[in-house]
């Protein structure tokens, strides 16, 4: 077999910040539509003439439908990219598609549930392919001492870049006069464009200074073939890159704890009373300090070592999780998004350099297509054992309870990953 050509290491200052300026961009996607201003329209507009149920089953299945595409193309999307060199390529291809989507959705008209629908797949897609192929660059982008500590940067950068533009919207649409609009679902339609814009914007860096990889070495079949040839290799050799298989096993049950956190948080708080001004505020206290604290994980990962920052990442949860299910006031609901804007992003951040310590920089495309497949899959078991607790013990507060096991069992397997790189070479 070829061997393929070793990835430059290139620790300079300004292809890292133009690879982590790339989460700045992108961020502003997972805040102001997917968590923010796209389920309240989905059902308040779109979907004005159904039930509240039904709203929320059509947006299940949208949700739904986008993770499919993406969990079954991954891993040979990633290969594609190492084979044919064109990370940055792919990567662009999905972001426009992301992009145009996205600013298409605030054309939509009131009732037309299915074109915004059909839309909001499209620019998911565009979001997780581009970030799939995003996550594979940091090992060209800086040398491995530097991983922790860049893929915190990125993570820092996201969870501002994303809070200062849905701070901006939300104010747009309480005071829709102030800025210009009729009304406040005119202010929120028009921040699917900026955010459209936003994200085009600051691509930029990313576009102009990180380099393409050389492509794998290989015959002269199309770079697809290759790909689904190398897929197949590495699909039977990854029972044999045992650090990459326990790590992906580990990270599967601790990430869905961290995402059914993120995803039933608001749900859990209006179940229990809070009002609805109060589940904005702990978001956007969650993205503020989320930024200097994914930053500083970085830091410390690089100190004390991915692994032992991941841990202290999941024992705030388990904290989190254990006075989540006997809070009473607004003030503990504010105490707790704080708790978890200090880990959530050092969880993530280190989890992405853990990772490619572990995997062949080389195929860090189709390796990285696996750990994202692993992050589609995650909500297999958090959401559902979330509302199985609350209705097995008749009281919502007894859900909380049920992430531990998650970030327990994680936690355990994580402690058989070694953190040399390297280590997942194939045996021979």
């Amino acid at each position: 077999m070829p061997v393929a050509s070793q990835p430059p290491l290139a620790s300079d200052r300004r292809r890292v910040w133009s690879w982590a300026f790339y989460d700045w961009a992108n961020s502003a996607f997972a805040t102001v539509v997917l968590a923010g201003f796209f389920p309240l329209l989905f059902q308040d507009y779109w979907n004005a003439s159904v039930t509240a149920e039904a709203a929320n089953l059509r947006l299940g299945w949208t949700n739904a439908a986008a993770s499919l595409v993406i969990a079954v193309t991954a891993p040979f999307l990633g290969a594609v990219a190492d084979r044919a060199g064109a990370h940055k390529r792919l990567l662009f291809l999905f972001a426009l598609c992301g992009m145009l989507a996205t600013a298409l959705l605030g054309s939509v008209p009131g009732g037309e549930w299915l074109a915004a629908s059909l839309l909001f797949v499209c620019a998911t897609v565009g979001f997780l392919g581009s970030n799939l192929l995003y996550d594979s660059l940091l090992v060209y982008v800086a040398p491995p001492s530097r991983w922790h500590t860049v893929s915190g940067l990125g993570f820092g950068l996201g969870y501002l870049g994303g809070g200062l533009l849905y701070l901006g919207c939300v104010a747009a649409a309480l005071q829709p006069q102030l800025f210009g609009f009729s009304d406040s679902t005119a202010a929120a339609l028009s921040a699917f464009v900026v955010t459209a814009l936003w994200w085009a914007l600051f691509s930029l860096p990313l576009l102009l200074w990180v380099p393409e990889p050389e492509p794998l070495a290989g015959g002269n079949e199309p770079a697809w073939r290759q790909a689904i040839t190398q897929l197949r290799i590495t699909m039977r050799m990854l029972p044999d890159y045992r650090p990459v298989a326990l790590f992906l096993l580990a990270y599967w049950l601790y990430i869905d704890g961290v995402g059914t956190v993120i995803r039933m948080a608001v749900a859990y708080g209006r179940a229990l009373g809070f009002e609805r001004s109060h589940l904005i505020l702990a978001l956007l206290l969650v993205q503020f300090v989320g930024f200097p604290a994914a930053v500083a994980f970085g830091y410390l990962g690089a100190r004390i070592g991915a692994r032992r920052g991941i841990y202290i990442g999941l024992g705030v949860y388990i904290l989190v999780c254990s006075w989540g299910a006997f809070i009473r006031s607004p003030w503990e609901f504010f105490a707790i998004a704080v708790l978890i804007g200090l880990v959530q992003g050092g969880v993530q951040a280190l989890s992405r350099s853990l990772y490619a310590q572990l995997i062949p920089a080389e195929k860090s495309g189709q390796f990285f297509g696996f750990y994202n497949l692993m992050g589609k899959f995650a909500a297999l078991i958090g959401p559902p054992l979330f509302g199985l607790f609350g209705a097995w013990f008749g009281d919502a507060r007894y859900s909380m309870l049920a992430l531990i096991l998650l970030f327990v069992a994680g936690g355990l397997l994580l402690a058989r990953v070694p953190e040399q790189p390297g280590q997942s070479h194939p045996r021979p």
